[in-house]
């Protein structure tokens, strides 16, 4: 198993010294490993940790996937397989390197009255780092209005629902006649003033955020690469897939593919579509 460090870890009881002795993971060495973690984490490093399991006979197979959803197992803390028992072998911190003219054009983009935001996968403390060097975190703003994870958002502003048949989303209605909207808009418009990063981001998180600015009058635009960004990549007034990096979900979900995967491109095409603007303005009034 590979993933986010506090997450995986949290399914290993035991874990791998130097020359390869397992040993019991108890408390002590748990919160060691993560401070390592947290530290990687304030230098913008991405951690991932690597973990692995020994199956007994019968153990695993097409069985154990319902175990979780079995209430009497679940009164004995029976738990999924890939759930517990791990032996943690491995904590990696990746930099991921930041071109050098992003934090400039983020600069520029404020300036043109554009606020830049960061949805990310990443932990709280490895995005706030990342958004520091990039120029999105403001030190004005306090810090819990201004980072947030995922799952909190979507719970604080309630989720989507549907305006023609007021149930959540996905619900029974036709596509034709779905109205998608932000459950609760008054706590949505609290965070949209001071929200820059969301952490520990779903694909659901995305979609909600790009829905709610919308329904608020804000023109939005979203760039990403995976396959998990194509539903934000759609719903946008403007979606830009990266056309090095990006997936082919993602670049038929989108309206411009960058062919450089470069964040300063997007501030060229505000700067194009601006300028066709005021033409077209200028032509009609004259």
């Amino acid at each position: 198993m590979k993933g986010a460090s506090e997450i995986v870890l949290g399914n290993c009881t035991k874990w791998m010294n130097a020359d390869g002795t397992i040993c019991d993971l108890d408390d002590s060495m748990k919160q060691h490993m993560l401070k390592i973690i947290e530290e990687y984490a304030k230098r913008a490093l991405r951690t991932i940790c690597l973990a692995y399991k020994d199956l007994k006979a019968n153990e695993g197979g097409p069985s154990h996937e319902d175990v979780s959803e079995n209430e009497e197992l679940k009164k004995h803390n029976i738990r999924k397989v890939e759930e517990t028992g791990f032996i943690c072998f491995a904590i990696l911190g990746i930099k991921d390197v930041i071109r050098p003219e992003v934090p400039g054009a983020v600069l520029q983009c404020k300036s043109a009255s554009i606020k830049v935001r960061m949805v990310t996968g990443d932990n709280k403390i490895t995005a706030k780092a990342i958004a520091k060097e990039c120029n999105i975190y403001e030190d004005g703003i306090p810090d819990d209005l201004q980072v947030m994870e995922g799952p909190a958002f979507y719970e604080k502003v309630g989720g989507l629902y549907c305006k023609n048949c007021t149930k959540p989303t996905p619900c029974l209605c036709d596509a034709k006649d779905v109205r998608e909207g932000v459950r609760l808009m008054p706590e949505f418009r609290q965070i949209r003033e001071n929200l820059r990063v969301l952490a520990r981001s779903r694909p659901e998180d995305k979609y909600l955020m790009v829905t709610g600015l919308r329904e608020c009058g804000d023109v939005v635009a979203v760039t990403g690469d995976g396959t998990n960004d194509a539903p934000a990549l759609k719903k946008a007034d403007v979606g830009f897939a990266m056309g090095i990096a990006g997936t082919d979900v993602a670049k038929h979900a989108c309206d411009i593919i960058l062919l450089d995967d470069n964040f300063s491109s997007i501030v060229k095409a505000c700067m194009w579509g601006r300028n066709i603007y005021d033409n077209i303005r200028r032509f009609l009034q004259f």
